[in-house]
Parts: structure tokens; C-alpha cells; sequence
């Protein structure tokens, strides 16, 4: 079984960045219900502080198949609506290398 990585890039709606920025530090929270997530990291963009992006790794497959479905993983996903600016940009990746990280 290989890692899984991915990085999300999420928008703000207009007006919302900070309120979103709390509602995705709560997902960090609520993300200690899933053993298979390894790394899920917040970034907030220097430049555009409406841009947020979150750096994650999974253990294999299965764990980013059940990944958001947990009680508080999915109570929290649910507390951005209305502050997202539209869908989240996904780029699925396969990790190769990384100091500090056992791949």
C-alpha cells in the first residue's frame, strides 16, 4: 500500500476569510478521529488572504475513502457553508520524498 497526498485550495466568500480560517481550524480538531490521516495541515495564501489550502496525507486508500465521514469531521465540514466561495480545487498526488516524513 502507498500514501495518498493531496492538496486542497479553498476559496472564501467575499467578506468571509476569517470566519472561514475558524471554521478550518476546527477541522483540524475534529481530524483526530481519523487514524489514517497522517498529516492535514491548514495554509492561509500571503497574498490572497481569501485563499486557504490544506497540505494532507493518508495512509493508503481506505483511509481517504472514509476521510469526512466521521461524527465530528462532518459537523465541522458543515459549519462552512455559506462561507466557502465555491468548490474546493483538488489536486491529487503521489508522494515520492520528504525529510521528516516516513513514506
Amino acid at each position: 500500500m502507498s500514501k495518498i497526498s493531496l492538496i486542497a485550495k479553498l476559496h472564501a466568500a467575499d467578506g468571509k476569510a476569517d470566519e472561514l480560517q475558524a471554521a478550518l481550524i476546527e477541522l483540524i480538531g475534529a481530524a483526530d478521529e481519523e487514524d489514517g490521516l497522517e498529516i492535514y495541515s491548514l495554509h492561509r495564501d500571503p497574498n490572497d488572504g481569501s485563499v486557504f489550502y490544506f497540505f494532507e496525507l493518508y495512509r493508503d486508500q481506505e483511509a481517504l475513502d472514509v476521510h469526512g465521514k466521521g461524527e465530528a469531521m462532518a459537523a465541522a465540514m458543515g459549519a462552512m457553508g455559506g462561507l466557502l466561495g465555491g468548490r474546493p480545487e483538488i489536486t491529487m498526488l503521489d508522494p515520492v520524498a520528504a525529510k521528516g516524513l516516513e513514506l
